[in-house]
């Protein structure tokens, strides 16, 4: 498919999806930056390899408390976030394909499933990014697609991770386009565990490239309410970070 005919499928995707987003796209007006607003547009997140079940739980309770839009856990908590937070409106994410994105298809699929049936409401998963900078295009959308399928059975969203820090413009926007056409529900710029974090520009490019019918999930480095704000008026929908209350905290002065 050409880039001219992925750019208008991008923009008129429509209703399904934000029907499947599920508030994703309705998060924080720029102009409007309540405690309550900003919660409900952060994924509060802890991937850190050394995260105690402890870590999780305090987690889980300060998303309950705060009403952020999920928390974000490695797979291995996903079915005990599930079990923290029924109840409370809040949903869990996890990851597949986490951090590289080079695991095979199946194996990202098998994260899918099995996310889900632990409780996952959102999958965040990495593409292929070596697959992608070898111009193996049909191949990377291929492996997004069945993630996206095996989201979308069980009822959960999918958010497509680029690393944006290892790609280049032009990889950026194909990454951007090869998801929207996989059936991908965001974009998101990092995992966070690379060169960088999410940027101004990353947010905005990708914004720009899938139009106002796909989300954009800013990560990786953002700390503040200001850095937050910056990331929202660019055009992200949501704002993964390990520093929600501190941001959440900040909008309440």
């Amino acid at each position: 498919m050409e880039k001219v005919e992925l750019y208008r499928l991008a923009a008129e995707i429509g209703d399904a999806i934000l029907q499947r987003v599920a508030g994703g796209n309705g998060a924080a007006s720029p102009d409007v930056w309540t405690p309550q607003a900003v919660a409900a547009a952060i994924d509060h997140t802890i991937l850190r390899a050394d995260a105690t079940e402890s870590d999780v739980r305090k987690l889980c309770a300060e998303a309950a408390e705060y009403k952020f839009a999920s928390v974000c856990v490695n797979a291995w908590w996903t079915a005990l976030a599930a079990a923290e937070l029924r109840g409370t409106g809040v949903k869990v994410c996890t990851v597949a394909g986490f951090p590289l994105g080079m695991s095979p298809t199946q194996a990202k699929v098998a994260e899918a499933n099995q996310a889900v049936m632990a409780g996952a409401g959102e999958v965040d998963m990495v593409i292929a990014i070596g697959a992608l900078k070898s111009g193996q295009h049909s191949q990377v959308r291929s492996d997004i697609a069945a993630v996206a399928d095996a989201c979308h059975h069980g009822g959960a969203i999918l958010k497509v991770i680029i690393e944006a820090c290892l790609l280049t413009k032009e990889e950026k926007e194909t990454a951007c386009l090869l998801s929207v056409e996989a059936g991908a529900d965001f974009v998101k710029t990092s995992t966070g565990f690379s060169k960088y974090g999410a940027t101004v520009e990353d947010v905005d490019l990708m914004r720009r490239v899938v139009g106002p019918s796909v989300g954009v999930k800013a990560a990786g480095g953002i700390k503040t309410l200001e850095e937050f704000q910056s990331m929202i008026r660019a055009g992200a929908n949501r704002v993964g970070a390990s520093a929600s209350v501190k941001i959440v905290e900040a909008a309440r002065r």
